[in-house]
């Protein structure tokens, strides 16, 4: 039996700017997580995430001819775009970025499982880490946070995350290299911090 074949996003792309509505849903299918999430630990708000994720696809639709296979994958084309999208939106409506707060729903997706196990002292545990993680990430500077987000998060290589940031590998190098150290010095301190009180940390997941 034939396994059928899985198109491109370059392929995708050249149908959607055609005028074909499915490519342009398949995209936005495989890329939306993506977007968003990169958005969320940017920005540390779920509203511009949200309206970064609308506004990049919307530009693609206006633009997407812009998009050169040649220069590099599509997936750093998107982040490079994002990226612009949420400097923009929080210069404009002045966000400067603040440490989440994690609410009892956790609006926040989690970015990174930690911690493993179903019973309840284990979920509670990982949502601690989540957290601090996400506190650590979003208290870097954002020329340190965009790498990490880009690279650890997102995975992508060294050079698309330079493609995706319009800068040299090289800054990519030097940038991710100094975010880790500082990554680990803000969870170091954090877990110290939080760890003064760990009943308490423990008893909100039955409150």
């Amino acid at each position: 039996m034939t396994t059928p074949m899985v198109p491109s996003d370059a392929e995708l792309l050249r149908l959607m700017l055609a005028g074909d509505e499915r490519s342009f849903t398949a995209l936005y299918g495989r890329y939306k997580g993506l977007i968003y999430r990169f958005a969320l630990l940017m920005s540390g708000q779920a509203t511009i995430a949200e309206e970064v994720t609308q506004e990049v696809f919307l530009a693609l639709l206006r633009n997407g001819r812009r998009y050169v296979p040649e220069r590099g994958p599509f997936k750093a084309y998107l982040c490079g775009a994002a990226r612009n999208q949420v400097l923009l939106l929080m210069k404009k409506e002045r966000h400067y970025v603040q440490l989440l707060e994690e609410s009892d729903e956790g609006e926040a997706v989690p970015i990174a499982q930690l911690i493993s196990g179903d019973d309840p002292l284990g979920d509670c545990a990982r949502k601690e880490a989540n957290r601090l993680v996400r506190q650590a990430v979003l208290a870097l500077p954002a020329r340190y946070r965009e790498v990490v987000v880009l690279c650890d998060f997102q995975e992508l290589s060294y050079a698309d995350a330079a493609l995706a940031l319009d800068c040299p590998v090289g800054t990519v190098n030097s940038r991710l290299h100094r975010g880790h150290a500082l990554l680990l010095k803000k969870l170091r301190a954090a877990v110290r911090l939080d760890s003064a009180a760990p009943d308490a940390q423990c008893m909100r997941c039955f409150v």
